[in-house]
């Protein structure tokens, strides 16, 4: 796994260190901002994107019930979003990795449905919603930008409830493993090649699926030359029989 996916330094949750973002220098700008921006437009969004948050492994970015206030963009680390169940288990809805923006679950009540947990040493930079609507109602290309940001949460969503919905458990997994290898591969990552930051636990919650039924799987994809799996470094082998595992 790449090293600058990781965040190299710790904080405390009591005493969060705090850095000036500077999205007209940040390596992320293609994936967090629209295309056509000019330099002014950016050293304006530079004044709008608050101190950058450091947070640990395990460490809460938000919980359910708090205030909305802001969205956040990943700028190292990987994180999950999960809600406690009535029968009072934790239910995985989704993993974010740097690019993506986390607390727009926020928006529609002012206050967050889920919990925001970094799954390792972890960097965001907050962006005020308030200031963020101000700014793009002027800027038309970053409104738009947005809304093709959160149509894209609503696509992802809707791939999730697929996966529940129709396909086997061999097919939930193959999709999950394909996903994130895309998803690495838009970040400029190897996509055959990188290192899990969630449990199987966890990946079971998140697939509807037991972590027995995980882990047979892993097992299965691996004896069939599908996959290389040591501890979490996985390999994607086969690409093209994954795939054809979700056609079948």
């Amino acid at each position: 796994m790449p090293s600058s996916l990781k965040a190299h330094t710790e904080c405390t949750a009591t005493h969060t260190p705090t850095l000036k973002a500077a999205c007209s220098q940040c390596g992320l700008k293609e994936l967090c901002l629209p295309v056509g921006l000019n330099q002014s437009e950016i050293e304006r969004l530079d004044n709008l994107v608050g101190d950058r948050r450091k947070l640990r492994r395990g460490e809460h970015l938000y919980r359910t019930e708090d205030h909305f206030e802001a969205i956040y963009a990943i700028k190292t680390g990987f994180f999950k979003t999960d809600l406690l169940t009535e029968d009072g288990r934790d239910q995985v809805t989704g993993f974010q990795m740097t690019g993506d923006l986390l607390g727009l679950d926020g928006i529609s009540a002012d206050k967050h449905s889920c919990n925001a947990v970094a799954l390792e040493d972890s960097e965001v930079c907050p962006i005020p919603f308030a200031n963020l609507e101000h700014f793009a109602s002027e800027i038309r290309s970053l409104q738009s930008h947005f809304h093709r940001l959160m149509s894209r949460e609503i696509v992802r969503d809707q791939g999730v409830m697929m996966l529940l919905g129709k396909m086997r458990a061999e097919e939930r997994l193959a999709a999950f493993l394909l996903n994130l290898s895309q998803r690495f591969n838009s970040r400029g990552f190897s996509p055959a090649e990188f290192h899990l930051r969630m449990t199987r636990d966890e990946i079971g919650s998140y697939l509807g699926m037991k972590l027995e039924t995980v882990s047979r799987c892993f097992s299965r994809f691996q004896d069939e030359g599908l996959i290389s799996v040591q501890q979490k470094h996985i390999r994607l082998l086969d690409i093209p029989r994954l795939k054809a595992l979700m056609s079948r």
